[in-house]
């Protein structure tokens, strides 16, 4: 934290002393000030972390969806939420052989931070051998914002440097935070700054407590806009965030991006393409993102699992000052848990499912990515409006 103190000095005169004072007309001597810069004990290994999740061609594994969420792509293939079958279904993903080629990190819900596979074996431990760092989700959901245009918060930070003490020592290196941003409801000033306020005290807060804050404004994909209204909305909020972490003392070199990419709103006639939206994107990121920050890890937004991939592939077309990359979970799980639909005997051809959509990503990552012979299935869309975790 910075912080500025004045040392006591008075420049009052003594009464004896006036008249000298009247006759030499010195100048009053200066405060002296004492400047304290905040840096965190983790300052090194945050870095080595960030560096390690941003490193080529790999990128994230969002499997933090709540138990709820989890529940609901369960009943997607007739499975009950029991935490049994989220057991295994987590299982089969942090299993999946040689994951870690494409995989540099995975984000995790609290309960699968403490869970073990079905073998006994603690799933953290399963993604450190497999050379994947555990990350955890520690925002606590969107509430209403009180004052504003039916729009929502990020709740969680009551208790969070205590809670995020203990997932380091259970073995998170990084966290997440997920705010949103609704263009059809404004988005209002108040959201605005709310959402860049609450991710730069999370990010803060992380980074004392030793964990890698994946700072997340997510713009949502629903509405009718066009891709230029996505930019200038985009524009304002990591301008927000910004100012909001320097004002926090955030060390830049030490966080990493999860951002929405430039598109065109879900429900908008006009369509971008990939070459689209990599230039907005692109010329968003250099507008905004100082070159300090490691990594950008993308959402996908709903976007099918081909288009968010195409989309990350154009990007990765020239040099950046950042590793461009990605953070999927619908993007890169779909297909997966479709192919499993819950039968033991299914595994493997899940996991190759999976392993293939990490591939593909990873390709993209290095802007040598193909959609040749990709399934029907892959280039289907999953936006939900209004979707939450």
């Amino acid at each position: 934290m910075v912080a500025a103190s004045l040392l006591k000095s008075s420049f009052l005169p003594k009464k004896s002393e006036w008249g000298a004072t009247r006759q030499a007309a010195a100048a009053p001597r200066p405060a002296t000030v004492s400047v304290v810069v905040r840096a965190s004990a983790y300052a090194d290994e945050l870095v080595k972390t960030a560096k390690t999740i941003a490193s080529p061609g790999r990128g994230i594994l969002a499997m933090d969806e709540s138990n709820a969420t989890c529940g609901k792509r369960l009943a997607s293939i007739g499975l009950e939420n029991t935490e049994a079958n989220r057991q295994a279904y987590r299982t089969l993903l942090v299993t999946a052989p040689g994951l870690g080629q494409y995989i540099s990190g995975a984000i995790l819900f609290e309960e699968t931070l403490y869970q073990s596979a079905v073998d006994g074996r603690k799933i953290v431990d399963i993604l450190v051998e497999q050379g994947i760092v555990p990350g955890i989700k520690v925002d606590k959901g969107l509430v209403p914002l009180a004052g504003s245009n039916n729009e929502s918060w990020c709740q969680g930070l009551d208790g969070l440097a205590s809670r995020e003490a203990a997932y380091y020592q259970q073995g998170a290196r990084f966290a997440k935070w997920r705010t949103v941003v609704s263009i059809p409801n404004g988005p209002s000033e108040l959201a605005v700054k709310e959402a860049a306020w609450g991710l730069a005290r999370y990010a803060a807060i992380s980074q004392d407590n030793g964990l890698v804050p994946i700072v997340e404004p997510e713009i949502l994909l629903d509405g009718e806009h066009g891709i230029e209204r996505t930019f200038e909305v985009a524009q304002k909020v990591w301008a927000e965030t910004f100012y909001a972490m320097a004002e926090n003392n955030v060390m830049f070199e030490g966080i990493l991006l999860k951002p929405s990419m430039v598109t065109p709103g879900a429900e908008a006639k006009d369509r971008a393409t990939p070459e689209q939206v990599a230039e907005y994107t692109l010329k968003l990121l250099h507008r905004r993102i100082p070159p300090a920050v490691p990594g950008i890890m993308f959402l996908s937004g709903g976007q099918s699992e081909v288009e968010a991939t195409q989309n990350l592939n154009a990007m990765n077309q020239g040099a950046n000052p950042w590793h461009v990359s990605f953070s999927y979970a619908r993007a890169l799980q779909n297909t997966c848990l479709k192919t499993w639909g819950g039968q033991p005997e299914k595994v493997k051809a899940a996991q190759d499912a999976l392993l293939l959509r990490a591939k593909a990503n990873s390709l993209a990552q290095l802007g040598k990515y193909t959609s040749d012979g990709e399934a029907a299935e892959a280039k289907e869309g999953m936006f939900v409006k209004n979707y939450s975790y």
